[in-house]
């Protein structure tokens, strides 16, 4: 197959030199496909995102963007839940060993997550995407999304 026509999700996940990570990511692709009913596309180069929202800014500025999506990382496994996470820190709390920003929930090893807790974070913030796309017609800013429900 010429490199041109190859998947750029598989040549993403081949290009993972740490065997453990490349499974990893692999694993991880497969449950965010399962969880969300999306297949995996690649943006920006190294994300691998599922499902697509669109988000209008106060100031004009508009587009479409992935819903939830992961980048495997040469130490870690980066989370990009771009609902925020505010609102999440019951399904945070049983997550298992992770750093978490405002989007983002950096993990070493999915080993060791609870793998319930992250099927919750994944369903969670697609519903919470989707509620509030509804709700308010696009999604706004990051910080103007309100907080989830838990």
């Amino acid at each position: 197959m010429a490199e041109q026509d190859r998947d750029p999700v598989v040549a993403l996940l081949d290009g993972i030199r740490n065997q453990q990570r490349r499974q990893d990511a692999s694993d991880l692709m497969e449950l965010m496909r399962r969880v969300t009913g999306h297949e995996p596309t690649i943006w920006n180069g190294n994300t691998i995102g599922f499902g697509q929202y669109h988000y209008r800014y106060k100031t004009g500025q508009e587009g479409d963007f992935f819903t939830v999506g992961f980048s495997p990382r040469a130490d870690r496994i980066t989370l990009y839940i771009m609902s925020g996470l505010r609102g999440f820190d019951d399904i945070l709390d049983r997550l298992g060993p992770h750093s978490a920003a405002k989007s983002t929930v950096h993990i070493k090893r999915l080993a060791d997550i609870d793998r319930y807790a992250l099927e919750d974070l994944i369903s969670e913030c697609v519903s919470h995407i989707e509620q509030v796309e509804e709700t308010m017609g696009a999604i706004p800013r990051m910080s103007d999304i309100p907080p989830r429900q838990s």
